[in-house]
């Protein structure tokens, strides 16, 4: 087992990643937990005993219920079980499941404690670390939430036996985000310090900035296109997948603006398509300006359109992003 920590003070958890952590779930609860309400989907396959009185909510499976509504159901379970702001949330599943689980915490009597047991990729490399929790509007993806960071994750590696091909390269994507951000070659070590490192990143860049007012904002490398990738195609494109796309998009648009050359947009390429085995083309179809008009609606538009691209000093955020060179991009994306 490694553990992992993420220091924000008093706030500071750990992460605990390896073979069998499930199993450690009721050493993370605050000591004030009389009974917690478990978090959970049909199918996952780890299941956990908290150690004090404790009921299962199962919801939905799909981005479809990445909403308000599951939120509400969540809370009505609470309410129903009898938590106070004593006791604790436990999301057992992937990002989709401690996102709610979190947002729920992070709503229900205005904050109770919540423990996270991620089961893909996805979740243990990113969405369960850090504290950000949301859901999904119509109109784009995560722009309601809340920031609130667990009392401890539990990273389970055998979860990870029984996840379909298509959630691994989930959570491929966002581990060749890493690379970029860092330059380290993480297919090269083995699979507990692989997500451990992924973890660490993650966990020193929340350290410095937990609210996305600056530096946090970089772990979004690839993900302004992602997102709107994955609203256009009605979540038909997974959100690693999107990534994959994103992170070769946000290079040509970095070559379009001056800040790389071609090799740099080339080493892309080489990450993602080749070590990773992602599929990095746009899907056929798409509509570039509704791809535009939902970039813009991205969280991070504070000023126009708004990207995380490579440059001279590595990685950095750029704000006010002409459309010419989005176009520009979209143009040398297709002619690759």
């Amino acid at each position: 087992m490694i553990r992992v920590e993420v220091p924000l003070g008093d706030r500071t958890y750990d992460v605990l990643v390896g073979h069998g952590v499930a199993s450690e779930v009721g050493a993370l609860l605050p000591a004030s937990t009389r009974r917690a309400l478990v978090v959970t989907q049909p199918g996952i396959p780890v299941t956990v005993d908290p150690g004090v009185p404790f009921e299962t909510v199962e919801v939905g499976v799909g981005e479809d219920h990445k909403s308000m509504a599951t939120v509400e159901s969540i809370c009505r379970a609470a309410a129903r079980f009898g938590l106070t702001r004593n006791d604790c949330i436990v999301g057992v599943g992937g990002g989709m499941v401690t996102d709610v689980a979190g947002y729920a915490a992070a709503s229900y009597h205005r904050g109770i404690a919540v423990v996270h047991v991620s089961t893909t990729l996805l979740g243990m490399v990113d969405a369960a670390i850090g504290g950000k929790t949301g859901v999904n509007l119509p109109e784009g993806k995560n722009l309601v939430g809340a920031f609130w960071q667990p009392s401890g994750v539990l990273c389970d590696l055998d979860a990870l036996a029984t996840l379909p091909p298509r959630e691994l390269r989930c959570g491929r994507g966002e581990m060749a985000k890493y690379h970029f951000l860092t330059g380290d070659d993480l297919l090269a070590m083995p699979e507990a310090e692989r997500i451990a490192r992924c973890v660490q990143i993650k966990a020193e860049v929340v350290a410095l900035d937990e609210r996305e007012g600056g530096r946090r904002a970089l772990l979004n490398y690839g993900h302004t296109l992602a997102h709107a990738l994955e609203t256009a195609t009605g979540h038909a494109l997974a959100h690693g997948e999107a990534v994959a796309i994103g992170l070769v998009y946000a290079a040509h648009l970095a070559r379009e603006l001056g800040r790389i050359d071609d090799d740099r947009v080339d080493d892309h390429y080489a990450v993602v398509a080749k070590a990773y085995e992602l599929e990095v083309g746009l899907p056929a179809g798409l509509d570039r300006g509704e791809l535009i008009a939902l970039m813009a609606r991205d969280k991070k538009a504070l000023d126009g359109l708004t990207f995380v691209l490579d440059g001279p000093a590595g990685v950095d955020v750029l704000a006010g992003v002409a459309r010419s060179a989005i176009e520009g991009a979209f143009d040398r994306m297709a002619a690759r």
